[in-house]
């Protein structure tokens, strides 16, 4: 693959030495509008309507994914594949510092972090990139991609203090310099580039810092970013736009959540969110493509949360219609879908707003999977943006209610290109529920007239938006108008092939030049016909039955919107440069196919088709090159039905075979069990951890303010560089005799919990909720301590990730750990504290799998999670996390097991948590398990899991709401032996125990995916300095 990336890159050089061309003969360097340099290239240029790419328009339709958010590189393709399956010609991703600067002043990216592969699948996929590295970049993450030792620098972020800005030079030459690498000028994926995220919220007399932002652009600009730049801002005020003086960007754009994040209820839209002044929005920026860099994809959700099954309702394919053809209305031509593939936050990378899964209601799952109907309804919208350039062009039109349409109650807003007009439909009322009857006036080349024109009236219901089309070009043949949607069209040699649709039993009509209608033939009943004019009317009812009109060269398939989801638009390659990228000269196959359908390609007369099965389909190819006579799937020829090898099918059926999957029951394997909070004994020795003795924090401005410490010592834990998962804190004293109590203030953010001993004695616990990021308790102590004896206090606290930075708030910089406590009557002085996180914090051991897979337990310490650990001798014993802890406290289990999966499918994986409280079954859940019923109270533990070394799930038993933990191959070996490791942390004095612990298998899919290979994942050595 590299070499073939290496070729592209030396082919797009030798290209760049010409000017490319652009339509009718102007040359596009032309609109570019240079506002403080000359243009840096000319393959990526743009003009008001928008994007061209190597001289050719663009629709830059693209879906948000993350690299890091799927650490097994060999899937990334996969997830590029099943994004250019939805239509879709682009990608845009983040790339998130604190992974790569873990440690201030060294840079790492290698291994999982290496972002050649992912550029180099990008590119094999087809998949332009707008990169987005920050060096803030929110994304739910902890920070927002901000390094923890940030925290330390006595400035305010995201602004031009000279430490900050220092603080960002490293990151932003290395990362510039290696996406500046994959530019389209050197034969790369990427297109766009983004510095820093939405950089304009919270105005104010100080912000935004222009001298910060233009030190940004300047950084990527002098790592060799030529491409242009793009801007996202919040709100929407263009604070940045060409033109606006310094700092300012190349295209200007903005975000855009209307639907908001209430997961809960999702089917109650929010009232007064829905968008409709975009297009005045944009005449901010007159001389930029409309553009939206991030769209709401899905929503996140948090601790004690619903699940993202139900995020993905909340932007579900009624969202889609309604909200995604209203940025449509808008001409909208460069659009990112945030997200469109979530991913996993592994290892402590979530922000405290978040847990482990980033499903994030996707229309890709967390697993990777595309059963959602949502993915559907999104690949009706993209491959329709495709086949219409007229699109390309549009100017939006004034929206109005009932002058359109026969109704106020349904709004039209026009697109206006040369002669074709689009028509976008809604309810006026954007969240009704109702069904409304109405025709519509449309100017046309047969003139203005209203439709339908055979009777009746157009329908639409409940939750949905239509584009209607008039004089719309279907390859030089000129529809004359249809209120069936388009789902695309193709041209092969003289013939044509186009797909119409609708919902069940709607009514709709279309009208063709009549000259087309002398060769008039109907397949399938219920189509009406008359000739008007120079017109030919056709008028059906939707069902489930397809209908084919046969007009001469013209095959007009009418078809229900649900089984249009089952038909594909495959691109075929073209020489390169353009390869397998989106382009308007490029020719597609039109293929009825089920799950999915990945790529296409023709030798001599045989087209060959890889995909997706999970059932036994039926394939039908209804659109392909005329010399087409054979098929192969997945490499093996296809039978096809008799009398079909013709020009204008090709039918055979694929089969599935079940796959026969057999998964080790994990109550039953040999799990070997070792105190995890040793430091309860009153022979440990903390002498070396670290002292926390600073008597000063750096981390004093917070929203340009100074916050004083209010302990005699710092313990503040990035003060002593640990910056994710949990913390040890121990303080020592020696008794007066007469100590009653303590009172701790902490903080971890929302979620946490922590847990308080005095020696070996268990004092209390904080659970945590969805709705504290600190908690203050007060600890009563025992009556008999002995005067002038020393004492110990340990105290575990769940550190959830740090907030997130709106900018000039320095909300990243809320410290984590103990914040203030009070001992009794005596000083706080009194007590002298010692801290742990991770061995050896910012100076982190397992450079492999990064900064923020580790925490303070004593296992994690030791490295005993990797595989390989020894796991026998002193302090070992035999027992299961499903016997769990009689007492408060934290233990650690470590197990191997071995998997067998049949080769040839996709089988995802997850660890299922059981509650060991609940006694009623809930709902079936895709993993086979079940959503639990938790109507009793739950015992109060957390747990984490480690295969093979990595950390890829904490559970949080009282507030949930994930149960399903999907670890994805490559991580998993899935052939061979794996090693899974569980901390259980106990916060309850009566203990806790893990009940049905499940490995577990998802959806099966058969496919001829290359077969991922392992993750390095380094095993145990004896760790150096490990206490």
């Amino acid at each position: 693959m590299r070499i073939v990336y290496l070729l592209r890159v030396l082919f797009s050089f030798v290209l760049t030495l010409r000017v490319c061309e652009g339509l009718n003969g102007r040359r596009l360097k032309e609109s570019i509008r240079p506002y403080r340099r000359e243009p840096l290239q000319d393959l990526v240029t743009w003009d008001d309507h928008s994007l061209f790419v190597r001289g050719e328009q663009l629709m830059l339709f693209a879906g948000e994914f993350h690299p890091f958010r799927l650490p097994s590189p060999d899937l990334w393709l996969d997830v590029f594949q099943k994004i250019k399956a939805l239509g879709y010609t682009g990608v845009s991703f983040y790339v998130n510092w604190e992974l790569l600067e873990g440690e201030p002043g060294t840079f790492r990216a290698e291994g999982i972090f290496d972002l050649e592969p992912f550029f180099e699948a990008a590119a094999t996929a087809g998949i332009y990139l707008i990169a987005r590295p920050g060096p803030y970049i929110n994304a739910e993450l902890s920070g927002g991609g901000f390094p923890g030792w940030l925290q330390r620098l006595p400035v305010s972020l995201r602004t031009n203090a000279t430490e900050y800005l220092q603080a960002t030079d490293l990151y932003t030459r290395e990362i510039g310099q290696i996406i500046a690498k994959a530019q389209i000028t050197n034969g790369g994926p990427v297109i766009l580039f983004q510095p820093e995220n939405e950089y304009s919220r919270d105005l104010t007399t100080v912000f935004p810092n222009r001298y910060y932002f233009s030190y940004v652009e300047d950084q990527y600009r002098n790592a060799g970013i030529v491409v242009p730049f793009i801007d996202n801002e919040v709100t929407q005020t263009a604070l940045f736009p060409p033109g606006n003086g310094l700092a300012a960007v190349d295209l200007y754009g903005f975000d855009a959540y209307p639907q908001r994040y209430d997961c809960g209820h999702p089917y109650l839209w929010p009232v007064n969110q829905f968008p409709t002044n975009y297009v005045q929005r944009f005449s901010q920026a007159p001389t930029d493509p409309h553009t939206i860099p991030e769209f709401q994809g899905g929503a996140p959700d948090g601790w004690g949360g619903v699940g993202y099954d139900n995020c993905a309702l909340l932007t579900n394919g009624d969202f889609e219609r309604v909200y995604y053809k209203n940025n449509f209305a808008a001409a909208i031509t460069i659009l990112n879908l945030y997200m469109t593939a979530g991913g996993t936050n592994w290892g402590h990378m979530s922000h405290p707003g978040g847990y482990v899964s980033y499903d994030y209601g996707s229309a890709i799952t967390e697993e990777r999977q595309v059963f959602r109907e949502k993915y559907s309804e999104a690949k009706l919208l993209a491959n329709f943006m495709k086949s219409t350039p007229a699109y390309y062009t549009a100017t939006a039109g004034n929206l109005t209610n009932g002058t359109v349409s026969s109704t106020v109650d349904i709004s039209v807003t026009p697109l206006y290109s040369n002669a074709t007009t689009l028509y976008v439909v809604r309810h006026a009322s954007f969240s009704s529920v109702a069904s409304t009857s109405y025709t519509m006036n449309v100017s046309t080349s047969a003139g203005s007239i209203t439709i339908p024109q055979l009777g009746g009236s157009f329908t639409l219901n409940g939750r949905d938006s239509k584009i209607h089309v008039a004089n719309y070009d279907v390859g030089g043949v000129n529809m004359v108008y249809s209120s069936a949607e388009v789902f695309t069209w193709q041209k092969y040699g003289d013939r044509t092939v186009l797909l119409l649709y609708g919902g069940l039993n709607e009514t709709h009509e279309a009208a063709f030049p009549s000259s087309l209608a002398s060769k008039l033939t109907v397949q399938g009943s219920g189509v009406t016909t008359r000739q008007i004019g120079n017109s030919s009317v056709f008028q059906w009812n939707v069902s489930q039955q397809r209908k084919v009109i046969h007009l001469a060269d013209l095959d007009v398939y009418l078809l229900w919107r649900n089984d249009v989801f089952n038909y594909w638009s495959l691109e075929l390659a073209a020489p390169a440069p353009i390869s397998n990228y989106s382009s308007l000269s490029k020719s597609s196959v039109i293929v009825r196919a089920g799950y999915l359908m990945r790529t296409a390609s023709v030798s001599g007369s045989t087209l060959h088709l890889t995909g997706d099965l999970n059932s036994t389909t039926v394939l039908e190819v209804i659109g392909a090159p005329p010399n087409v006579t054979s098929l192969t799937f997945n490499g093996s020829p296809v039978i096809l039905a008799n009398g079909t090898a013709n020009l204008t099918r090709l039918i055979g059926t694929i089969p599935y075979q079940t796959a026969q999957l057999s998964l080790p029951d994990l109550s039953t394997l040999t799990w070997h069990y070792h105190d995890n909070l040793p430091e309860l004994s009153s022979t440990y020795s903390d002498s070396a951890w670290t002292s926390a003795s600073l008597t000063y924090t750096n981390n004093t401005v917070i929203n340009n303010t100074v916050v004083p410490l209010r302990t005699p010592t710092s313990l503040y834990a990035t003060d002593y560089g640990f910056s994710g998962g949990s913390l040890l804190y121990r303080g020592h004293f020696s008794s007066y005799g007469n100590e009653t109590s303590l009172a701790l203030l902490t903080q971890g953010g929302t979620g946490f919990g922590h847990s308080v001993w005095l020696n070996d004695i268990f004092l209390g616990s904080w659970p945590g909720s969805s709705a504290n990021a600190s908690w203050t308790q007060n600890f009563t102590l025992p009556s008999n301590l002995t005067a002038g004896s020393p004492y110990v206090f340990t105290v575990a606290v769940d550190h959830m990730g740090h907030d997130e930075d709106s900018a000039y708030q320095d909300d990243m910089k809320n410290p984590r750990g103990i914040l203030n406590y009070t001992f009794a009557d005596r000083s706080q002085r009194d007590i002298t504290w010692k801290i742990t996180g991770n061995l050896h914090g910012e100076q982190y051991v397992d450079k492999t799998r990064g900064p923020l897979n580790e925490a303070a337990w004593y296992a994690e310490r030791q490295g005993w999670h990797l595989p390989g650990a020894e796991v026998t001798g002193e302090g070992w014993e035999a027992r299961s996390p499903m016997q769990g802890l009689d007492k408060a406290g934290a233990g650690f289990y470590v197990t191997e097991f071995e998997l067998d999966m049949p080769k040839g499918y996709d089988i995802p994986l997850a660890f299922f948590f059981a509650n060991a409280t609940i006694t009623e079954p809930g709902t079936p859940n895709i993993w086979g398990g079940q959503d639990l019923n938790e109507t009793e109270p739950v015992s109060n533990y957390r747990a984490q899991i480690f295969v093979n070394g990595w950390q890829f799930g904490e559970y949080v038993n009282n507030l949930g709401p994930q149960h399903s933990f999907p670890v994805p191959q490559g991580i998993l070996n899935y052939h061979g032996s794996n090693t899974l490791a569980v901390s259980l942390w106990a916060l309850d004095a009566e203990g806790a125990h893990i009940d049905g612990l499940k490995l577990v298998a998802g959806p099966t899919v058969q496919w001829a995916y290359p077969e991922p290979r392992l993750v390095d994942s380094p095993g145990w050595e004896l760790r150096e300095g490990a206490y």
